[in-house]
């Protein structure tokens, strides 16, 4: 087993490609992608991104996408409001918190989104995938 991988170790390295760069390693934190995953908007951006045919999806369809697989607490507001609140939280909130764990790639000023984790986030999220509960 590689050290770097061992059970309990804090600084976890991935050498997955990161954005077309040249291969080069980067510190995971087990707490940080468990995080990045523990909310349901969240995983909801990350299966989109990595099941998109694109390799980089723009912020209106990322969006759309989101806002059909999240559940909104209240089902009678029109679907504009959801989706404009969805917009606002993933703006403020859950882009940049998956940008700052190096999971996803958010270009503010394009809005172009595009999945830079590697296979152990992959993994992760396959694992908890089954457990979202949807109404």
């Amino acid at each position: 087993m590689d050290e770097s991988r061992k059970l309990g170790s804090r600084n976890i390295q991935s050498t997955d490609e990161v954005s077309g760069s040249s291969g080069h390693e980067r510190p995971i934190s087990p707490d940080t992608i468990l995080s990045a995953v523990a909310n349901e908007h969240r995983r909801a951006i990350l299966n989109v991104v990595t099941n998109a045919s694109e390799k980089t999806l723009e912020g209106d369809v990322l969006v759309d996408r989101v806002a059909d697989r999240v559940r909104d607490e209240d089902a009678k507001r029109e679907s504009d409001e959801h989706r404009q609140r969805v917009r606002i939280a993933l703006h403020h909130t859950h882009l940049p918190k998956l940008e700052e764990a190096r999971i996803i790639d958010y270009e503010t000023e394009t809005g172009q989104i595009q999945f830079i984790g590697g296979e152990l986030e992959q993994k992760i999220l396959r694992l908890v995938e089954p457990y979202d509960v949807r109404e």
